[in-house]
């Protein structure tokens, strides 16, 4: 990127990935966070991250408001909150940034580039697919346990194919190797088919990943609702295929050791991300017709648990 003024907005497990990677070579970067005692955390410590990938860096700009981006004119923004958190965010984001700013969903689930691009144009949306396992451990340092390179990125607008390649190689240059793809939806189906079952399951169940593919019950229920997402997706267009839903179980096999991070918001009774996980699996399914009744299931008994407190 010619104009190396971005912004990471959510300093959690990956906002924390994200700012240090990008404060490694442009120190000037901008962080919204939560609250301005985070702010203080970050000035006085910076952001360490180890495991599969380290960084120690200083943190110079970081607010609380995101009002405060106006001043700092970004070139690019990196969200990384919780998708519970995007419309809202987005809304905000109308008020501040200047025509022309491109937006980078990094969350998981399904569709937070729709929304951006609701909100502002399809010329400002990106979506990033990010392949790496982190997890934060205080304030302002996260643990990387694996990172299977590359990243993927992607814009909804073929126009953007030139800013979307400097976006991919600004990352790649502060140690995130990011490859920039026409078609991200692909790289998305690939991830969250199994993100959006494995989700459910591990929250409903309070298991990880491992143990709910090792054990027959959830592992059956497992292998319904990838059949019911492989429909799904290639209902949208992306026929992913058996071959690869096999290798990638594989892989989870032996290395889902720890509990999905739905599984945390359930222990913390915050709200989940399911409106864009199962939800929005169940979601697209009604509207071309596909019957996803184990998603369905899994979906509203996630549903469930969270209303048991949020509905207090």
């Amino acid at each position: 990127m010619q104009d190396h003024r971005m912004a990471v907005i959510g300093i959690g497990a990956t906002g924390t990935v994200l700012a240090a990677a990008l404060l490694s070579r442009y120190p000037d970067t901008f962080l919204i966070g939560r609250t301005p005692e985070l702010g203080e955390q970050l000035r006085l410590n910076g952001i360490n991250v180890s495991g599969e990938i380290t960084y120690k860096v200083a943190v110079r700009n970081y607010s609380s408001q995101i009002e405060d981006l106006k001043d700092f004119s970004p070139s690019a923004i990196f969200l990384a909150t919780k998708t519970f958190h995007l419309e809202q965010l987005l809304d905000r984001l109308q008020k501040v940034v200047e025509p022309g700013i491109k937006i980078v969903a990094t969350q998981n689930g399904l569709g937070p580039e729709d929304l951006i691009a609701d909100k502002f144009d399809r010329d400002s949306a990106f979506r990033m697919s990010l392949n790496l396992g982190v997890s934060l451990k205080h304030a302002g340092e996260s643990e990387v346990a694996f990172f299977n390179r590359p990243h993927y990125l992607g814009s909804l607008s073929a126009e953007n194919q030139g800013i979307g390649a400097q976006i991919a190689a600004t990352l790649t240059d502060c140690g995130l190797d990011t490859e920039f793809v026409d078609d991200i939806q692909l790289f998305v189906w690939k991830k969250m088919v199994m993100k959006c079952t494995m989700a459910s399951i591990c929250a409903v169940t309070d298991r990880t990943i491992k143990d709910a593919l090792e054990y027959p019950p959830t592992r059956e229920i497992a292998d319904a609702c990838f059949k019911e997402a492989l429909a799904v997706a290639k209902a949208m267009g992306y026929d992913i295929g058996e071959d690869y839903l096999k290798q990638v179980l594989g892989y989870l096999e032996k290395v889902g050791v720890h509990k999905d991070s739905m599984c945390v918001d359930i222990a913390n009774q915050t709200p989940t991300e399911i409106d864009f996980l199962g939800a929005k699996i169940v979601e697209y399914a009604r509207v071309r017709g596909i019957s996803t009744p184990v998603y369905v299931t899994m979906t509203n008994l996630v549903k469930a648990l969270e209303s048991n407190y949020l509905e207090k």
